[in-house]
């Protein structure tokens, strides 16, 4: 794990594809792994305006890969819900598709507040575990040490980044990350590695336009802190 606290990480072993509902940004992907307005729940339309404009990161675990899924910033849980859905299935085909299974599949929503003691200052995150393929239930199982007294999530704790937070039955399942516009920067890695054209990619944007996922570790870097101008407005929950 990266040795700045302030560096957010890749909560699984995961093939990623990172980007940004806001149309000016250069990591821009609109509609294409998630209908946003649904991925949070109907009934939630605060966490929504929230995090409208900002930028996500999908990963996709394969049936293959480690299921536990990892703390990828420390914050305090300010809101914890399931939505009710289906078990779509998550690959490629399936998830660029316009109605997409992330918006449609059962989920469990996180929402940390980093802008506290021992958080890193991205304001508000959303840890979103959507379940697919063979998957009947995520496990919340958090632990402060390695793998130590596993405990159920509750809205005031304050979780550690790079500790397991949950765990998913072996299947296709996947973890989408929401984060607040112009709070953070992805790893530049992770950005050049979309658009290259020397591999074979299942997804496309159209027009002959493809997006290659990128192979992660869990822990491994995946953004960091923009630093905020003083006298910044920052959300509070």
């Amino acid at each position: 794990m990266p040795t700045n606290p302030a560096t957010l990480v890749c909560p699984a072993d995961a093939r990623v594809i990172v980007g940004s509902l806001c149309e000016t940004s250069s990591v821009f992907i609109k509609e294409k792994f998630f209908n946003f307005d649904e991925l949070l729940g109907a009934d939630h339309s605060r966490w929504r305006f929230a995090f409208a404009n900002g930028d996500f990161a999908v990963f996709r675990l394969t049936p293959e890969k480690y299921h536990y899924v990892h703390v990828p910033v420390a914050g305090q849980i300010v809101d914890f819900y399931e939505i009710d859905g289906r078990y779509h299935s998550c690959n490629p085909q399936a998830t660029v598709s316009l109605i997409t299974p992330c918006s449609k599949n059962r989920r469990v929503v996180t929402i940390l507040q980093t802008d506290v003691p021992g958080g890193p200052q991205v304001g508000l995150v959303a840890i979103i575990e959507v379940v697919a393929l063979m998957v009947g239930r995520v496990v919340q199982c958090y632990s402060d040490e390695e793998y130590e007294s596993p405990q159920p999530l509750l809205p005031g704790m304050f979780l550690k980044r790079g500790q397991p937070k949950s765990l998913f039955r072996p299947g296709s399942s996947t973890v989408v990350l929401l984060f607040q516009k112009d709070r953070i920067e992805f790893a530049k890695d992770l950005i050049s590695n979309r658009f290259r054209h020397d591999v074979t990619s299942r997804f496309s944007l159209g027009f002959n336009q493809t997006i290659v996922e990128t192979d992660v570790r869990v822990r491994s870097a995946l953004a960091t802190p923009v630093e905020q101008p003083k006298g910044e407005c920052r959300w509070q929950f």
